[in-house]
């Protein structure tokens, strides 16, 4: 099982969906919690999943199962909060909704993790890939950017 992840920040819209191309992979699963706000520019939810269709013949789904809740968010990023307790309460999170048993491998397999966050190192996308790939086994996960 292959699982990719990507982020938009820094990426320009050629950048992005060439990257989403090259994968091969059949969908993308934005794991934000707000999916419309302005400062996402082309990775506001109905223009990502026009532009997904057209340029990359990729369907999109959102998942709010897979994101953190606004007061995790709040915590971090508005309060200049600590990466190692968040990524353990996130943890805990994906923990408590069981998104293990609530998700089929075989619907997540060839799939793109999509946040906001220009690199996956402090982002929650790559905490969820890692979290299934303890969990399930055989998944590969690969960072596009």
């Amino acid at each position: 099982m292959r699982l990719f992840t990507i982020g938009f920040t820094k990426k320009s819209a050629r950048t992005f969906f060439g990257l989403l191309q090259e994968s091969g992979a059949s969908e993308l699963i934005d794991v934000r919690l707000n999916n419309v706000s302005q400062l996402a520019g082309f990775a506001k939810r109905d223009d990502l999943e026009f532009f997904l269709g057209e340029i990359c013949d990729m369907k999109y789904r959102h998942l709010t199962s897979l994101a953190p809740t606004q007061p995790m968010l709040d915590t971090f990023k508005k309060r200049g909060g600590d990466w190692r307790l968040y990524e353990a309460d996130f943890l805990q999170l994906m923990q408590e909704r069981r998104i293990e048993e609530n998700l089929d491998p075989a619907d997540i397999d060839n799939t793109v993790l999509l946040c906001s966050e220009e690199k996956p190192h402090n982002c929650h996308r790559r905490l969820v890939a890692e979290y299934l790939q303890d969990r399930w086994g055989d998944v590969e996960i690969v960072h596009l950017g």
